[in-house]
């Protein structure tokens, strides 16, 4: 159902279909293969299928949230050491621990910096080469 190569590859799980395009395109652009799902039920059926390098996953979803997607993920064997970067509009301490406790291993609040701060966070995990 879902084919793709998995080297560099990152799955966006997000509600908002402009921050999924936006995000989605900027990835790309990166020379990363990016794929999207819409909500959490189609995000983890998407990461145990493809195996992702990275999940970029919104916090703020209807149904379940990014919270509730990120400890499925990692409850799973197949998806547990997937690294999972939580990009959301909440950037209180109590909702960025929440986040790191559920196992993310990084948590970027969407500012004007945020797309920035992805693009270097997958650069230093490797994804992203330097320009020569």
């Amino acid at each position: 159902m879902f084919e793709t190569s998995t080297k560099g590859t990152i799955l966006v799980i997000e509600d908002s279909p402009t921050q999924a395009m936006h995000l989605q395109t900027m990835l790309e652009q990166a020379g990363l293969n990016a794929l999207v799902a819409c909500d959490g039920e189609l995000g983890l059926q998407m990461a145990e299928q493809l195996q992702p390098d990275v999940i970029v996953l919104d916090v703020q979803m209807p149904g379940m949230n990014g919270f509730q997607v990120c400890k499925r993920l990692k409850g799973i064997p197949d998806t547990a050491n997937i690294p999972i970067i939580l990009l959301t509009r909440h950037d209180d301490d109590e909702t960025i621990v929440l986040g790191l406790q559920m196992g993310a291993v990084d948590y970027i609040p969407k500012d004007a910096f945020a797309d920035a701060v992805l693009i270097e966070t997958l650069r230093q995990m490797g994804l992203i080469t330097p320009e020569e």
